[in-house]
């Protein structure tokens, strides 16, 4: 079985629909001058945490994702229909980067949570915007914005209060099948456990309303140098991240010395990630119906007692201090969660009273560089206006050259070097410096 909680996307909004390049013509209207409508604006791309989802699986086999473009204009200043959004599902607990930049994008940890990961592109003016006094018939309208297009890197960290950690066969999907509704797949040989599964349990009593519930992680088993991807390696630890709480299972029939295996996963953890060591832990015995697992318990406890951990011992297959792990498992994490409640309070105080710094980048910001075609300009009003540009309209192409040259870009391309007869690319559209420019 193959768990895909990995995968590459590429995603591409809706264009704007085209303005409309129209007059009117009416019998007994001979001058009825420009009545053009506008284009619809493109769909956009939303990403959406969906509860009922927990793979990546169909964006294995399915990475290409398009909106609707808008509708064109027309006359009788027609607007064009808008694209319809396209919304995409993901399980809850899915991190969105940029594909090129690596860049968060956003991690969904909420079900309904959504993010636009693609701008559908605005609907162009059509001529009748461009009627002026000296100018009453213009023969100007707008290309519709491309959408945008983005290639998205997604992954699923697994969203889980407890994390169940140990060696292979250390009784961690027996223990969740005995404390969930979770039905793993449970054997007497490593690596059993292929795929991480999730289960609630529920402490208290449900029909008096004083029960608490938590989602518990059933974590691959990990061996040494896992943390360098040895086994199972990066590909199930980074589901331990989210966890709060780490149930660190010891297998009580092991040949080794229970501390011994205790210290050399947490030397995994902490070669992977130093945050993850240092997660709250509670150390858990198991097999404890069996004479061999009750003779290492007392010096387990003792040497737990004197690192300052939490330990108990348990039997999964007589539920001998299962209700009890359970119990002091909600404590712990009643307890963490009220800790968090208060920081993220002093935090939004302390924002509230501050403000956040925002300091957005220019909406006309661009930079040139010179390319082994010619020039590439890049910005994103920049890219906008030349796309929107109609080329067959030459008071479209006037009115683009004015707009570049207010804006610094004429300037700049020139004083990059830019000669007659070369290229100069603005984001998908290519001029001809000294001809189209």
């Amino acid at each position: 079985m193959q768990f895909f909680d990995r995968a590459k996307i590429n995603v591409t909004a809706g264009n704007g629909g085209n303005g409309s390049l129209h007059f009117r013509r009416e019998k007994f209207v001979p001058m009825g001058g420009p009545d053009g409508g506008d284009g619809g604006r493109g769909g956009s791309v939303y990403l959406e945490a969906n509860q009922g989802m927990n793979t990546l699986v169909d964006y294995h086999y399915h990475p290409h994702h398009k909106a609707k473009s808008g509708g064109a204009g027309a006359g009788q200043k027609m607007h064009g229909a808008k694209g319809d959004d396209l919304v995409l599902q993901v399980p809850v607990g899915t991190i969105i980067r940029d594909a090129e930049t690596n860049a968060l994008i956003a991690d969904l940890t909420e079900p309904g949570q959504r993010v636009m990961v693609a701008r559908g592109g605005r609907g162009g003016l059509g001529n009748v915007h461009f009627a002026t006094p000296t100018n009453q018939a213009p023969r100007e309208a707008q290309r519709g914005e491309p959408g945008q297009e983005v290639a998205l890197e997604l992954e699923l960290k697994l969203i889980a209060d407890v994390g169940l950690v140990g060696y292979p066969n250390a009784g961690k999907s027996t223990l969740l099948s005995v404390v969930t509704q979770a039905r793993p797949k449970i054997a007497s040989y490593p690596f059993t456990t292929l795929v991480p599964n999730l289960g609630v349990a529920i402490v208290g009593d449900p029909t008096r309303r004083d029960d608490y519930s938590f989602v518990i992680a059933d974590i691959p088993g990990l061996i040494e140098g896992a943390a360098q991807g040895v086994g199972l390696g990066h590909e199930f630890l980074r589901h331990v991240e989210r966890t709060r709480l780490l149930l660190h299972l010891i297998d009580g029939m092991s040949e080794k010395d229970p501390w011994d295996e205790f210290e050399a996963i947490n030397r995994e953890l902490a070669e992977y990630s130093a945050d993850l060591a240092a997660r709250p832990q509670i150390i858990v015995l198991t097999k404890m119906d069996l004479q061999e697992a009750r003779d290492k318990w007392p010096a387990l406890q003792e040497r737990a007692a004197a690192a300052g951990l939490s330990a108990l011992a348990i039997s999964s297959a007589t539920s001998e201090g299962v209700r009890e792990l359970m119990n002091v498992t909600a404590e712990r994490l009643l307890e963490m969660r009220r800790d968090e409640a208060e920081r993220n309070k002093q935090l939004a105080a302390e924002i509230s009273a501050t403000g956040p710094v925002l300091r957005p980048e220019p909406d006309d910001a661009f930079t040139v560089e010179q390319t082994p075609t010619g020039y590439r300009v890049r910005g994103y009003r920049i890219e906008r206006i030349v796309a929107m540009t109609m080329p067959e309209s030459s008071d479209g192409m006037e009115r683009m050259e004015r707009q570049l040259r207010k804006l610094g870009v004429l300037e700049a391309l020139e004083e990059a070097g830019v000669q007659p007869g070369d290229t100069v690319s603005f984001g998908k559209t290519e001029l001809i410096w000294g001809e189209e420019m």
